[in-house]
């Protein structure tokens, strides 16, 4: 039987190509954009198959609407892709309170609605997949990324919890870390404005976003076809960092951690009362 995917932030990017992964894969797709217009040749070409959807995923009453009306339509919800959202660079000191904020609602509290709306029907029809767009910056972060990372640092914890919960109904969760893939993530870039305290640290960064769009060396579609791979497998992994970049970065991470902690390990064990 098919399976039905709802697919946010679908317009373009890793979102775009899952959905045509999906369709390919002869499944059915609800893609769910702000701009639904910008799905119109997705839909023609895949008549019946694909259905573009408006959607703000800040929006809780308008996600609870969304997933309720897929259900009605479509009977089921089988893997809910939570891929919707942009970038943001700045410096801690640089970034407000409103930026930090916004970039939560997108990131953190939009697929925390999404996940909470499909999780009754997946339980209900006795299985499915939770997709969460993360990053290589949800498990590290550097100069500029912080709000973001935080962002994404905090979606895993969620997801990890999550994997957890609904393992015994039968649903899989799958957090993905792509590196830098030719999307259009550092076209939809929030900057906040700069300081020249930290030209020499997010400088950097911030040039990286300016001029790196189009060069990056991942491909959607690629990467599309290893979250389908995953979601297949009979185990599936809780984290999936797709990119030689990303692997090579998150690898990296870990063993410094590790060297961290081994480094300070007997400070850290005596700590215990000495009674």
């Amino acid at each position: 039987m098919s399976k039905v995917w709802l697919v946010t932030g679908a317009t373009s990017g890793f979102g775009r190509a899952i959905a045509e992964a999906a369709v390919a894969a002869g499944d059915v797709v609800v893609a769910a954009a702000r701009r639904p217009a910008a799905l119109d040749d997705l839909v023609a070409a895949h008549p019946g198959r694909v259905e573009a959807v408006e959607l703000d995923v800040t929006d809780a009453a308008a996600v609870d609407a969304a997933v309720a009306g897929v259900v009605d339509r479509h009977g089921r919800v089988d893997v809910l892709v939570n891929n919707a959202g942009r970038s943001h660079v700045g410096a801690l000191e640089e970034t407000t309170d409103a930026e930090l904020r916004a970039l939560f609602e997108v990131h953190v509290f939009g697929p925390a609605a999404l996940t909470r709306a499909v999780l009754p029907h997946m339980r209900r029809q006795g299985g499915g997949a939770i997709v969460q767009m993360s990053s290589m910056g949800g498990q590290m972060s550097f100069a500029g990324f912080g709000a973001y990372s935080a962002t994404k640092f905090a979606l895993e914890g969620l997801s990890e919890a999550l994997a957890d919960e609904v393992r015994p109904f039968g649903i899989k969760v799958l957090v993905v870390e792509p590196g830098a893939f030719r999307t259009s993530l550092f076209a939809n870039v929030g900057l906040s404005a700069p300081s020249d305290a930290y030209a020499d640290t997010v400088g950097p960064t911030r040039r990286m976003v300016e001029t790196g769009d189009g060069a990056q060396p991942g491909d959607p579609a690629k990467a599309a076809a290893a979250i389908l791979a995953a979601l297949e497998a009979e185990e599936t992994p809780l984290r999936l960092p797709l990119g030689d970049d990303a692997v090579d970065a998150v690898l990296g991470h870990l063993d410094a951690v590790r060297a961290e902690v081994t480094a300070w390990e007997k400070v850290a064990r005596d700590t215990r009362f000495s009674d």
